[in-house]
């Protein structure tokens, strides 16, 4: 890597924090909450005054869920495939289509199979943002505020994360999910030709 790669690498570190951190919805305070690193030197970072080293790098990668290369980023190759890295959270695989650089975010989530038929209703969560689903296959309990809901392949739906939501698979095969996730007041347009005439 060049001296000039090198330059732009570094440069490039701030406005993706920046990105990061507001996609998420996060405020200087409460991210320096969580890394323990002080909102001055946060705010330095976001605005390139502060050069970023690994001992900074590292609390904000874990932070913003995301692998320490892609807050480093590459020079540009304009190969524009991405490499997505699987990982597994309560059971469930979460396959990235994006690199979370701000804007939606894209996963792929495969759901395990309900393991009795009594399973119960899905945990739900709040929080900032608004998401899209859109099932690939198998069948998706979606507990959204006092509303449960089954979804099967080629069916989508789509809320403000603000409203308690879960989900679960609704069979005995696993279900693969396709969501899409937003910052607050962002929303996926889906056009669609009117039926009839």
């Amino acid at each position: 890597m060049s001296h000039d790669d090198f330059a732009s690498v570094l440069t490039g570190v701030g406005p993706r924090l920046r990105a990061l951190r507001q996609a998420r919805g996060a405020t200087l305070s409460q991210l320096s909450e969580t890394t323990g690193i002080s909102v001055s030197t946060l705010s330095r970072l976001e605005s390139g005054q502060r050069k970023p080293t690994l001992e900074l790098l590292l609390p904000l990668a874990k932070a913003h869920l995301v692998p320490l290369d892609e807050l480093v980023g590459a020079p540009a190759t304009g190969d524009p495939r991405i490499h997505p890295r699987p990982f597994t959270r309560h059971g469930r695989v979460f396959v990235p289509l994006t690199r979370h650089l701000g804007g939606l975010h894209a996963y792929k989530m495969i759901l395990p199979a309900r393991q009795t038929s009594e399973d119960a209703r899905p945990e739900q969560k709040v929080h900032e943002g608004y998401e899209w689903l859109y099932v690939l296959s198998g069948q998706l309990h979606v507990a959204l505020g006092e509303n449960d809901l089954v979804l099967t392949a080629g069916e989508a739906a789509e809320f403000d994360t603000r409203v308690p939501h879960g989900f679960a698979c609704a069979g005995d095969q696993p279900v693969e999910v396709l969501s899409l996730f937003g910052a607050q007041g962002e929303r996926m347009h889906v056009r669609a030709r009117p039926s009839g005439g």
